[in-house]
């Protein structure tokens, strides 16, 4: 697996992996991960000639500071996870890779992004385009995975991507679940 922290050498070798019409899908996440988040590089495997799995705890989604200090992090272990899955690309940015400056960039999809979670936590689904967004952009991608588990995020970037035009193919996963048929977190 290659591993990339940096946005200019991965968009290079990405670029270069395009030429011979490689498809390229993409699993972002905030590591941490569990068996949920390898299904949807399971899935993307199925379907593209390359997966590229992003890991970044994103701090413009975190309207708490504390809830962004204990945000697990479990870079090592998520590492040994993606080789298993055979994980071709894994891009891991330092915060000072992705926001270079305060980014002054807000994003407001009306009643829907206000209403259940968003209730809750005003901003946290701007700030989930905001990265989203950028990590469409970095990627390129000709497809996206996310799971079913976060299904008002994924109508966001649903919103996101059509509003924006952005090139990409969204893939709403199934959740995957514990034993006890709790949906598998990284919480």
């Amino acid at each position: 697996m290659d591993i990339f922290n940096e946005i200019g050498p991965l968009k290079a070798f990405l670029r270069l992996k395009k030429i011979g019409f490689n498809s390229i899908g993409f699993v972002p996440t905030m590591g941490a991960l569990h068996q949920g988040h390898i299904s949807l590089i399971e899935a993307s495997r199925t379907e593209n000639s390359i997966t590229v799995c992003s890991i970044f705890v994103n701090p413009a989604q975190f309207n708490n500071p504390a809830d962004l200090a204990k945000y697990p992090r479990t870079l090592e272990s998520d590492i040994v996870l993606l080789e298993k899955a055979n994980c071709d690309i894994l891009f891991c940015p330092e915060t000072s890779q992705m926001y270079s400056s305060q980014s002054q960039v807000i994003f407001d999809f009306g009643k829907l992004d206000k209403m259940m979670e968003g209730h809750y936590r005003p901003g946290h689904f701007s700030g989930v385009a905001l990265v989203v967004s950028k990590l469409l952009h970095i990627v390129s991608p000709d497809r996206a995975y996310f799971g079913q588990k976060d299904y008002q995020q994924f109508k966001i970037i649903e919103k996101l991507v059509t509003d924006l035009k952005f090139d990409v193919s969204l893939q709403c996963m199934p959740i995957k679940r514990e034993p006890d048929g709790l949906a598998m977190s990284s919480r």
